[in-house]
């Protein structure tokens, strides 16, 4: 019987990865994104997954970015020119 462990093993008893296998390196989510159908929110969502890429420490300046784009595509809505509002004497009755 020997003492020495194989060297597919780790010492908990788990099978090791390969050697390019860091488990410490950025891996992907694989966070399903739904198409919302407004090109510019779907962009917006879709920078999400460089996060995927990045060390946590990055994915803040991502999320950051994507805050800040979804926010301004929100505020054009507002911005955006529409139908008037109807003018405070509309409905009221003279008398």
């Amino acid at each position: 019987m020997s003492d020495t462990v194989p060297e597919a093993m780790a010492g908990d008893g788990t099978a090791e990865a390969g050697p390019d296998h860091d488990p410490a390196a950025p891996a992907p989510l694989n966070v399903p994104r739904t198409p919302t159908g407004n090109a510019e929110v779907d962009a917006r969502l879709e920078r999400l997954g460089d996060a995927d890429h990045l060390a946590t420490d990055g994915h803040v300046e991502v999320y950051e970015d994507v805050h800040r784009g979804l926010r301004d595509t929100l505020t054009a809505l507002d911005a955006r020119p529409g139908p008037s509002a109807p003018s405070p004497s509309y409905g009221q009755h003279r008398s």
